[in-house]
């Protein structure tokens, strides 16, 4: 069973209901969703916990990695969380990160923060050399945004979790989607709440030839999460 009661926390009353009954893979309704917090509302919005809770666990990976320049990072379905613009300010190693979502509302607002647009100050990156870009794209079809091994670290916060709500087939294609940008070395790395149970299967049967584990984070707000590394495609 897909756990839902996280992906509602820390919502308006009247919305939250809306998301609990709604299809989560329905871009319409996470455009709903962006415009409604905007006005009045936080820079960003994270579901789950921010980047502070899991720098810990991003930023020794990012040491670990070899690359020629900087460790390029996709975010698939960012949505308006501040897990890019955190890596992008914070890390005191250099990253490239893309942040990529299908709603067109959440990543004009993720730019219109990284220009400082809205009255907002520009983000400054931690390290001189960091990139951070934001795309509005599909994370089930990645073509048009990288080809294969593009990326040392893929992050899904909650996007697996929203895209099964319509179905485990197209949960399987994001999962394909990301192990293919995936470089041979790279690491994937799903945040949920959903029991190890539930998911280590799925991502076992769906990422054949990797090694699969996974860390117990938390809790936040009471609530129990779990980090599932994917490492070693090819």
């Amino acid at each position: 069973m897909l756990h839902v009661r996280s992906l509602v926390t820390c919502v308006p009353r009247a919305l939250a209901g809306s998301l609990a009954g709604s299809c989560l893979a329905d871009r319409c309704l996470w455009d709903r969703f962006h415009a409604q917090l905007r006005p009045g509302s936080a820079p960003t919005f994270d579901w789950f916990f921010g980047y502070e809770q899991v720098q810990g666990l991003l930023l020794p990976l990012l040491q670990e990695a070899r690359a020629a320049g900087p460790l390029r990072v996709l975010d698939v379905g960012c949505g308006t969380s501040g897990l890019c613009t955190g890596l992008y300010t914070s890390s005191p190693h250099p990253v490239d990160v893309l942040g990529v979502d299908f709603s067109p509302v959440a990543v004009a607002h993720m730019n219109s923060l990284l220009e400082g647009s809205q009255g907002q100050t520009p983000l400054c990156p931690g390290h001189p050399a960091s990139r951070l870009h934001f795309m509005q794209a599909d994370a089930q079809n990645l073509g048009p945004v990288a080809a294969s091994g593009s990326f040392q670290l893929v992050l899904d916060k909650g996007t697996w979790d929203a895209v099964a709500r319509g179905g485990l087939p197209g949960a399987y294609r994001l999962l394909s989607e990301c192990l293919r940008v995936l470089s041979p070395q790279g690491t994937l790395i799903q945040f949920s709440d959903e029991d190890p149970d539930v998911r280590l299967p799925c991502l076992e049967q769906g990422s054949r030839g990797c090694n699969v584990t996974v860390q117990e984070l938390g809790p936040f707000r009471g609530i129990t999460y779990f980090a599932y590394l994917v490492q070693g495609a090819h």
